[in-house]
């Protein structure tokens, strides 16, 4: 592909959260890239940054409370500058935003079709009738059967993965060039996520947007993503295409989550889980290799005092050099 199909270049950003009157850098250091009609996964586990990533792109931290710095390239202008007025005119316009929870994201108090309609308002000039129009027609692009009725209905008279379906007709309102799917699927049963994340793989065909998938589940990354960046820390600690990244995971976190994963074919009961957990904001050492207290059996000398991505094949990154090294703690030499 070529540079004028990006579509959204973060560069060096940092997103911090201000506690006790320091800044906590929950996002640090980030840069990626979307391109049109890709999906970019972003992996990791609860509290590694990637919905701070997210909510970074769009705006929609207090700014009292948090610091964000560096650049979020969009249409040749850098978000990171703007404020709430800008924000409001490519929220749900450009970028569309896909909540977690859909149940939280809609308004109680108003009728299906009126919060679907609210873009429109915002954002087109269409008349009322037109609007109506579109209304049914979204409900009925996102697969809501009698759209008519349940655009009269309120969000408790749905089920969960009707309400996410009405989440998603929100976000393709106005045809926006990026989407964002914050755990899309997380609240749902197999079934119904299946269909969901179906509907989001056809939509994009539709409009070619680009996709920021972000979830921890790399069953719907291996389905969905173009291209993954795994989190940890408040960093990118590996980047690659979806097929290098599941058929040569290399950095030992990376290693760790697919470790995790349980399989048919195991000969041991036993399910492997990664030692410790992701640190606290306040906790989270600022350099050396962040992995390293996970992986306490590996050689400090084996880790970068300052750890950088390195490319190791074309559009493979991975950051510090410990994965040269690194072998599970069960396994009796190295990798």
């Amino acid at each position: 592909m070529n540079t004028t199909e990006q579509l959204l270049t973060i560069k060096n950003l940092h997103t911090g959260f201000n506690i006790k009157d320091i800044y906590y850098d929950a996002v640090d250091n980030v840069s990626v890239s979307l391109k049109k009609n890709e999906i970019l996964a972003i992996v990791g586990e609860s509290g590694c940054g990637k919905s701070t990533l997210a909510t970074s792109i769009i705006g929609l931290h207090n700014s009292n409370k948090t610091r964000v710095k560096g650049q979020i390239i969009f249409n040749k202008q850098n978000l990171v500058e703007f404020d709430e007025e800008k924000f409001n005119s490519i929220r749900g316009n450009d970028i569309g935003m896909i909540f977690q929870d859909p149940l939280s994201a809609l308004n109680p108090l108003m009728r299906i079709g009126d919060q679907i309609a609210e873009t429109l308002i915002y954002h087109t000039d269409l008349t009322k009738e037109e609007r109506e129009v579109r209304v049914i027609e979204l409900l009925n692009q996102v697969g809501i059967p009698y759209p008519e009725r349940v655009a009269r209905q309120y969000p408790h008279q749905l089920s969960g993965g009707m309400r996410q379906r009405v989440i998603i007709a929100i976000a393709i309102a106005c045809k926006p060039s990026i989407i964002i799917a914050d755990e899309p699927t997380t609240a749902l049963d197999v079934t119904i996520q299946a269909q969901i994340l179906d509907l989001l793989k056809e939509l994009q065909k539709e409009t070619e947007a680009g996709i920021i998938l972000i979830t921890h589940d790399l069953g719907v990354v291996a389905e969905m993503a173009d291209r993954v960046a795994v989190m940890y820390a408040g960093q990118i600690i590996e980047e690659a295409p979806v097929e290098e990244l599941f058929s040569n995971p290399t950095h030992p976190y990376t290693r760790s989550l697919f470790n995790s994963i349980p399989q048919n074919n195991s000969e041991s009961d036993k399910l492997q889980v990664i030692q410790g957990m992701v640190p606290s904001l306040t906790n989270l050492p600022r350099t050396g290799c962040r992995f390293s207290p996970r992986i306490p059996w590996i050689d400090a000398k084996h880790h970068e005092e300052n750890p950088e991505l390195h490319e190791i094949t074309p559009g493979h990154f991975v950051r510090c050099t410990c994965w040269k090294h690194f072998h599970f703690e069960s396994e009796e030499g190295g990798i």
